[in-house]
């Protein structure tokens, strides 16, 4: 087998390029699925909480003065 040629060294690279180039857009194209994902269980989780921060807040409300003082207490 012969050397390869500058040209044919230049194509190969080219074509690894191109190979790694298209990795790298599927994986940036399931990264931002991920994030977008993530992002919507993140907003979903922070309407949980200010749900429960809400009951908790209309619970503790409807307690006995005498019962809410004590629990403030200790």
């Amino acid at each position: 087998m012969s050397k390869p040629t500058p040209i044919d060294q230049i194509a190969e690279r080219v074509d690894r390029l191109l190979v790694r180039y298209g990795e790298l857009q599927r994986t940036n194209a399931l990264l931002t699925q991920q994030v977008h994902q993530l992002t919507t269980e993140r907003d979903a989780l922070k309407s949980r909480l200010h749900t429960a921060r809400a009951r908790v807040d209309a619970l503790m409300e409807r307690l006995p003065e005498h019962i809410a003082s004590q629990k403030d207490t200790s």
